[in-house]
């Protein structure tokens, strides 16, 4: 939770104010009060991925490189989703699982003045000591070709 609050928690809020459906899943027993001040709702990760029943697919998936790397059901559904192009995937984490490096690129979303306002108050809530916020949020992304006009919030870089 922490982490996805870090390193997505703007693009999460702004995503939220655009309309979308935001939906966490999380292991454990976290505090979600964070993911909340960001609009998000949030599912526990093991009853998700266990149930038999399947709801909306998603447009977007965003993902720990960590977490795809130790969990082989998230990674699945990661690679299904970049090989049929049924969603956008972003990756967030010192590095990119070898995997998907050359199918995806690096992205940055830049924040409005809301999302850094909201981020702020969910880092607080969940304890995170973090260095001043920055203007945009940096991680590995791609599109599929029937998205790519209808994501504007995500930039290549360089």
């Amino acid at each position: 939770m922490t982490d996805a609050v870090r390193n997505v928690g703007g693009w999460m809020f702004d995503r939220v104010m655009a309309g979308w459906d935001v939906t966490v899943l999380i292991s454990g027993a976290e505090d979600v009060r964070p993911l909340q001040i960001l609009g998000a709702n949030v599912l526990e990760l093991e009853r998700s991925l266990g149930s038999q029943g399947h709801g909306p697919m998603p447009h977007a998936i965003a993902v720990s490189g960590d977490l795809f790397e130790a969990d082989a059901r998230v990674r699945r559904g990661v690679l299904d989703a970049l090989e049929h192009g049924t969603a956008e995937v972003l990756v967030w984490g010192d590095n990119c699982p070898v995997e998907l490096d050359a199918r995806i690129g690096s992205v940055q979303h830049r924040l409005s003045v809301a999302a850094r306002a909201f981020k702020a108050q969910a880092l607080t809530a969940a304890a995170i000591s973090a260095p001043a916020l920055g203007g945009t949020e940096v991680f590995r992304g791609g599109v599929p070709l029937t998205q790519l006009a209808s994501v504007r919030d995500l930039v290549p870089i360089g």
